[in-house]
């Protein structure tokens, strides 16, 4: 009897491990989409002042 409740308890181990890696990942995502800048800004194009020649 020792190995099937051992075995319930892998699998209640498995199971608590599965859920925190759901939360962290779900925490990840709405990190980074908190983070995210909109492709729109990332697109823009500058101007860049090092290849003009002015000093």
């Amino acid at each position: 009897m020792g190995s099937v409740e051992r075995g319930h308890g892998e699998n209640r181990a498995e199971q608590v491990e599965a859920a925190e890696r759901e939360t962290a990942k779900q925490r990840i995502l709405e990190q980074a989409e908190a983070e995210r800048i909109p492709a729109e800004e990332t697109t823009r194009a500058l101007p860049d002042r090092r290849w003009r020649g002015e000093r």
